[in-house]
């Protein structure tokens, strides 16, 4: 396994060298550029660590046959991604509610799961419904609903170049599908998307 990561990152060093070199009057070999290839290798293992995580596991040690019916909110779960058609940033806040059927889960492991999907090539609205998904699957709750608010850098630094303007997604499982139901205003009142 050493073996293989240290290919990888060897692989991943060439490609940031030869990236670099493409630049117009960069290069490479200039002294305050030579260990970039190396930086950004390693920073690849952060950043896209969510692969190594599973939602399965994040999510397996429950506080089973809990008498707690009512909703759980974290709210304002900082989160950094890569938009998967430009590799440039996209960074917000999540907002996560769920109404228990038995079984609540650790506070943080929620923070963690948000975690597993951020780092990975993303989009949005992929990683939206993948955080609610896995919660609807692991802790089968009476309703789950995620919010997204987010800043792509893909429209602040780039084309249509609107750095301010903010993307916001939802999911919605079980009892929070109903537009009338008191659960989901009351989510959506709480987190208060200003």
């Amino acid at each position: 396994m050493g073996e293989y990561l240290t290919d990888l990152h060897e692989r991943r060093a060439a490609a940031v060298f030869e990236l670099l070199n493409t630049i117009p009057g960069e290069y490479a070999s200039r002294e305050g550029l030579q260990e970039t290839p190396g930086r950004v290798a390693r920073m690849y293992d952060e950043i896209f660590g969510g692969y190594d995580m599973s939602p399965e596991a994040i999510l397996s040690k429950t506080f089973r046959d809990e008498e707690h019916k009512e909703m759980v909110i974290v709210k304002d779960i900082d989160f950094f991604s890569h938009c998967e058609h430009h590799m440039v940033p996209f960074i917000g806040k999540v907002h996560i509610a769920y109404i228990p059927n038995g079984n609540l889960v650790g506070l943080s492991k929620l923070a963690r799961l948000v975690e597993c999907y951020a780092r990975r090539l993303q989009i949005q609205e992929r990683m939206t419904s993948q955080i609610a998904d896995a919660i609807e699957e692991q802790l089968k709750p009476i309703g789950v609903m995620v919010v997204i608010k987010a800043e792509h850098m893909c429209m602040a630094m780039r084309g249509v170049k609107k750095p301010g303007a903010n993307t916001i997604t939802s999911a919605v499982r079980g009892v929070f599908q109903d537009n009338t139901n008191v659960a989901r205003a009351e989510f959506l009142s709480l987190i208060d998307l200003k």
